[in-house]
């Protein structure tokens, strides 16, 4: 335990600020997951809002909301093309039986 009086405050103000970003960080993971599993664009586009608010703020680095954004974008797409196209039949690759 510090013996200034600053420094004590300072292990308080990072206690707090510490637990306030980790609550983001775990809020930001749902969010992203939930997006994923509903696959619609206009939920996305809120959760990419909330991947850059937190790099502004600094609770993550910037390049984690890029990553995060375009895995988010992909997935999307990427169900957006599974829904759009029914399902072809499949080919018998087996051989006929002489």
């Amino acid at each position: 335990m510090p013996n200034i009086k600053a420094a004590e405050k300072w292990v308080r103000q990072s206690e707090k600020r510490t637990q306030r970003n980790l609550d983001t960080k775990t809020r930001l993971k749902t969010l992203f997951k939930k997006a994923v599993s509903a696959q619609d664009v206009q939920v996305s586009q809120s959760v990419e809002a909330q991947f850059d608010k937190a790099a502004q703020k600094g609770i993550i680095h910037p390049n984690k909301a890029a990553r995060k954004k375009s895995r988010l974008a992909k997935a999307v797409a990427r169900a957006a093309v599974a829904a759009a196209a029914p399902a072809a039949p499949k080919k018998s690759t087996k051989k006929a039986a002489k």
